[in-house]
């Protein structure tokens, strides 16, 4: 199941852009259901208003509540798992995209095949949106939908196009800045379980089991937020640690090695010295004159 800080991207290459087919506003009642619906075969943003609905697509599920956005794929299985539970008010905007697309989630790394097999375009953009998004601003969104809703009959087709690069746009937008969001809140946290259990082996793997984040996702939020890989900063977290202890302590090098958690003295020697251009026992002298 997908939760609502889930920040999986869904990947359009352009061109071609985006085709506008039609928007509407739905509303519902208590205990009415959403429509099964099976290979839609077009893309189906949700947006809700009011109120909250609780959809499905392929096995993962999603409550979506005033201010949430939720894009369905064309060859997904959409339903409702549970009636509302309010009176709910909801916009959808379908839009077509002949390329394929993938899905790029932020805790993995694996990749669906890519987008072509030919790509005539030699830099193509990529338009990447989220798959599910709590909106920062709401009423800009509604504003847009609200105009698509109200243009007249006769409205050109290029007008009705600007409009959905401007939905589209802004969900890129906020869709991105809640990953850049995400990954530095998980380079942090990541920090804090370093520093909490140096002391104690400390794996990418047994990050990723604690932080439940791909530990190649980990290793690259960590580089992004500090500028080093997890053991990198365990290794200058346990150095610190030992400096301390050089100078507020008379314990053995030994010793200082083991309590910062290096299971061999001469390689904590070896990894200080590299570090601080003289040996521990040399770096203790410098306090002790």
């Amino acid at each position: 199941m997908f939760h609502l800080s889930d920040n999986t991207l869904i990947e359009l290459e352009l061109p071609p852009i985006p085709y506008f087919l039609g928007a509407g506003r739905t509303a519902y009642s208590t205990g009415d259901h959403h429509p099964h619906r099976s290979k839609l075969g077009v893309y189906d943003l949700l947006i809700v208003a009011e109120g909250g609905l609780f959809m499905g697509e392929d096995g993962s599920e999603w409550r979506l509540l005033s201010g949430d956005m939720l894009l369905l794929l064309p060859d997904g299985e959409h339903y409702s798992f549970q009636p509302c539970a309010e009176d709910t008010l909801f916009y959808w905007i379908h839009f077509e995209h002949e390329a394929r697309y993938r899905t790029l989630a932020t805790d993995d790394t694996s990749l669906s095949p890519a987008l072509n097999a030919s790509r005539p375009f030699e830099n193509p953009y990529m338009l990447r949106l989220p798959k599910y998004l709590r909106l920062p601003d709401p009423q800009a969104v509604y504003d847009i939908v609200e105009q698509l809703l109200t243009l007249p009959t006769n409205a050109t087709f290029w007008r009705e196009q600007q409009l959905l690069g401007n939905l589209l746009s802004i969900l890129e937008e906020s869709g991105s800045r809640e990953t850049e969001s995400v990954a530095t809140r998980l380079a942090e946290r990541a920090a804090t379980y370093i520093q909490a259990h140096y002391r104690n082996k400390v794996t990418n793997e047994m990050l990723a089991e604690a932080l439940h984040f791909h530990p190649n996702y980990i290793v690259r939020c960590m580089k992004s937020r500090y500028g080093c890989t997890p053991s990198d900063y365990l290794q200058e977290i346990r150095l610190d640690r030992a400096r301390r202890l050089l100078v507020t302590t008379d314990w053995s090098i030994d010793r200082v090695a083991e309590e910062v958690g290096f299971r061999y003295s001469p390689y904590f020697s070896a990894c200080f010295k590299r570090k601080m251009g003289i040996s521990p026992l040399q770096f203790r002298k410098q306090y002790l004159r």
